[in-house]
């Protein structure tokens, strides 16, 4: 099936079959467990240094820290894996993570906050590259087309469910310990949640697939126009979550009423997650192409409200909207990804993309930050950032749509 060739309708696809297929829950919750430290670490580690005398700032700087290192090394990792199969990455980076996690309380005191900042660091470095790893599992875990398109949706849809669960687990241990104890069972579950995922026997026999010409570098294989065009757009994606995320601190602020800066992205998360359980519940029609495009195009959308400056409850749920679109965004950007990077190199592609994500959303908090006094400035951040996705994607959409180019038959 190639991009430019048009999906034919299918019958609505139950998600029980999904479940039923063969280690299909064991990837998709050791996954989800194994990735809470994405949503846990960065709050445990601001809540750990404020507990240890530091200011927010340097608290914040350490988790932002955290982040944007797990972000910048997702590609390196993509591409280990490529080359040296899921186990052989998944394993020592989860040790060497849930390691430095724990220890990080105990050298903190001692080490200074040089060394501090250095086990957060390299701590973000070593965070395991489970979601690429997943991705890359599910055509030889699931060879139907229709149930690989419905497992998609679910498993992008439930992501938001990290930063629900996550951030509320690290408050809750922290509250009846201490941010030491929600720093060791963030390094547990990460741990516990990988070994799950790469001791399976589809990560263990996983092999990427040959290079199509093995004459090519493969570098200028996977950076071609169109690839890069489409994670150029993602970072605008990734800007307006950024973005959503101080602007509804600022919302708390203005209102007072601190739990908004909890409320809102919760709403967001869950809005993703019921559009995914939407979206995967039948193939459509149109091009990936096309379906990205309506999609970021809705997304847009969906971020207009805010600029009318709306009231707590309509502002929670306003950002429902947009985050109903997201997902199926980066579930039909996975599904150009594949068809576009190079056999051998799909894992690197897919970390790429979530580095993308990662990178516009930083820019995104970064800028927001600055705005956050300027009510509108600051409520219009998320729409400008999908509308640049959207103008990249409008001047990309014929190189993301070659003719005749192949799919190797993923989705």
């Amino acid at each position: 099936m190639s991009l430019t060739a048009p999906l034919a309708p299918a019958p609505r696809i139950t998600y029980g079959a999904v479940p039923g297929s063969p280690y299909v829950v064991r990837l998709l919750g050791g996954t989800l467990t194994g990735r809470l430290p994405a949503g846990m670490a960065p709050v445990a580690i601001l809540l750990w240094a404020t507990a240890s005398g530091s200011s927010i700032a340097v608290g914040g700087l350490l988790s932002a820290l955290y982040g944007l290192a797990s972000a910048l090394a997702q590609p390196v990792k993509g591409r280990l894996m490529d080359g040296h199969g899921q186990s052989a990455v998944h394993l020592p980076t989860a040790l060497l993570n849930s390691a430095l996690l724990v220890a990080l309380p105990l050298v903190g005191p001692y080490g200074g906050p040089g060394l501090a900042t250095a086990f957060v660091v390299v701590g973000g470095l070593s965070a395991p590259p489970l979601e690429a790893g997943r991705r890359a599992l599910w055509p030889s875990v699931l060879p139907d087309p229709q149930l690989r398109h419905t497992a998609l949706a679910l498993d992008t849809g439930t992501q938001g469910l990290l930063y629900i669960v996550g951030p509320l687990l690290v408050a809750a241990l922290a509250s009846a310990y201490n941010p030491a104890v929600a720093l060791a069972v963030t390094a547990a579950l990460g741990l516990v949640g990988t070994a799950a995922v790469a001791l399976s026997p589809p990560s263990r026999r996983w092999l990427p697939e040959p290079f199509e010409d093995q004459d090519a570098a493969p570098v200028r294989q996977l950076t071609t126009p169109a690839v890069t065009l489409l994670f150029v757009a993602l970072t605008g994606t990734g800007f307006a979550i950024g973005a959503m995320n101080v602007w509804s601190v600022s919302m708390a602020e203005h209102y007072e009423q601190p739990m908004l800066a909890g409320i809102i992205p919760a709403a967001f998360s869950t809005g993703s997650f019921v559009g995914g359980l939407i979206y995967g519940r039948r193939t459509w029609s149109g091009t990936a192409t096309r379906r990205l495009l309506v999609a970021t195009a809705a997304f847009l959308g969906g971020w207009l409200p805010l600029l009318a400056l709306p009231a707590p409850y309509a502002a929670t749920a306003a950002v429902a909207v947009p985050g109903a679109f997201l997902t199926i965004v980066v579930a039909c950007a996975y599904v150009t990804t594949d068809a576009l990077a190079p056999k051998g190199r799909t894992t690197e592609a897919y970390a790429w993309l979530i580095l993308s994500i990662g990178a516009g959303q930083a820019a995104g908090t970064a800028l927001a930050g600055r705005l956050a006094e300027q009510p509108l400035a600051s409520a219009a951040l998320p729409a400008a950032g999908a509308t640049f996705a959207l103008a990249v994607l409008l001047a990309a959409r014929r190189r993301l749509s070659p003719t005749g180019h192949p799919q190797r038959g993923r989705q």
